[in-house]
């Protein structure tokens, strides 16, 4: 009897002692994985689903040249009347970190610049002044993978992905040639892809109001068709409902492309205004 009680005195503390080391750990994993998850919620700067719908106000200068089967045509710079631009941008957050990112928007907008004399139609140069009657169409889409970085309310986002561009130019022009007037049309359109790089900071005040600013880059070598698309901008965001809110931003776009061909082209374009948009998050 005095042999079997003495294990049986000396198990209970060795049992106490394995339940609060057990209890401690299992304490520890808690707080552990509390903090993991903590951690894991993503900034309330960003939202798991996104579409935004609205309009780029934009007030653009365009600069045009172009070999035409007439001839050379070439278009200072000019400034256009403003014109209101469609636009379209989603986002889908994936998981709390990574995430993808759409934008698309239509130029399509015809103007009538002033040529110089340095313009060529029908081969031959022109003398004095000739004018043009122009329609220019512009497609810009762009998706990247996003990678957000930052804890809290201040959220950093790094973006890799492609962009797609179609631009199109239908044209007439007339001046005089030799005494002569003299018209030319032609159209010329072309398309390409491009490697695309995005930077993105995003900051919330509140989960109903927050800002942002963005800036982004295509660059294109090699091909038919060469050059850069640069573009910019800086918003504010309101959620005056749970789900839907409304977005304004000032933005800057540069677009400079040359194809070279047997016809080369050259299309110079700088957007700048404001866009409003109307989110839907979820």
């Amino acid at each position: 009897m005095f042999v079997a009680s003495v294990p049986a005195r000396l198990s209970r503390p060795r049992f106490q002692h394995l339940a609060l080391r057990s209890t401690m750990l299992l304490g520890m994993l808690g707080m552990a994985m509390a903090s993991a998850t903590a951690r894991a919620e993503p900034s309330p700067a960003l939202d798991r689903v996104s579409l935004s719908v609205g309009a780029f106000y934009a007030d653009p200068r365009i600069n045009i040249g172009a070999d035409t089967q007439f001839g050379r045509i070439d278009a200072p710079e000019s400034k256009s009347s403003p014109t209101t631009i469609p636009r379209i941008k989603a986002d889908l957050l994936i998981g709390d970190r990574h995430g993808l990112a759409f934008d698309y928007y239509r130029y399509d907008k015809s103007y009538t610049p002033s040529l110089t004399g340095a313009t060529i139609i029908n081969g031959q140069p022109v003398t004095g002044t000739a004018t043009a009657h122009t329609d220019l169409q512009l497609d810009l889409a762009k998706l990247a993978y996003q990678w957000w970085l930052g804890s809290g309310n201040d959220s950093f986002g790094i973006g890799l992905g492609a962009a797609y561009y179609h631009a199109s130019l239908n044209g007439t022009a007339t001046g005089v040639v030799n005494g002569a007037t003299a018209t030319a049309s032609d159209s010329i359109g072309e398309h390409a892809f491009a490697p695309l790089l995005e930077v993105g900071w995003r900051h919330a005040f509140t989960p109903d109001l927050r800002m942002y600013a963005e800036v982004s880059g295509i660059k294109k070598n090699g091909g038919r068709i060469n050059g850069h698309i640069y573009g910019g901008n800086i918003g504010v965001e309101w959620f005056p409902f749970k789900n839907i809110g409304f977005v304004a931003d000032y933005g800057i776009s540069k677009i400079k492309l040359h194809r070279d061909s047997e016809r080369d082209a050259d299309l110079d374009i700088r957007l700048a205004g404001p866009s409003a948009y109307v989110k839907v998050r979820f």
